[in-house]
């Protein structure tokens, strides 16, 4: 149904609070980069209005540190925009201080714990190989 591929690869050893955060994080930077992923509101039969979702499924992932950070660099080597959250943003506490902190970092020296990509369905199983579905 879709050319795209939208996946979510974790770092195997974070606590199930820090990936669901990390989740979070990452599925609304892929939202903001394609908004059209959005569906229309959802209405239940008492006539309540809900928030759109995402009409596309996520795939979610793990892998290792390592397998992440060669994923983090195919996606830059083939020119795929990911969101992504690096380790430090777990100590702080707003947007500012989440780029300011992700700032410090360049690509070989991030300590990447969440990455997140929606490009085509091939390139996609590319960048993520060596992760695996998250259990």
């Amino acid at each position: 149904m879709f050319d795209t591929k939208f996946a979510i690869v974790l770092r195997d050893d974070l606590a199930v609070w820090q990936k669901l955060n990390v989740t979070a994080f990452l599925t609304s930077g892929i939202v903001a980069q394609f908004p059209e992923i959005i569906g229309a509101p959802y209405r239940d039969r008492a006539g309540n209005i809900y928030n759109p979702l995402s009409i596309q499924p996520v795939i979610v992932l793990s892998a290792d540190g390592t397998t992440l950070n060669a994923i983090h660099r195919r996606a830059l080597e083939r020119g795929v925009t990911t969101s992504a959250y690096v380790e430090e943003m777990f100590s702080t506490g707003h947007d500012a201080a989440n780029r300011a902190v992700f700032a410090e970092f360049a690509p070989d020296d991030a300590r990447v714990v969440g990455i997140a990509l929606r490009a085509d369905k091939k390139l996609v199983d590319k960048i993520v190989k060596g992760a695996r579905m998250q259990a």
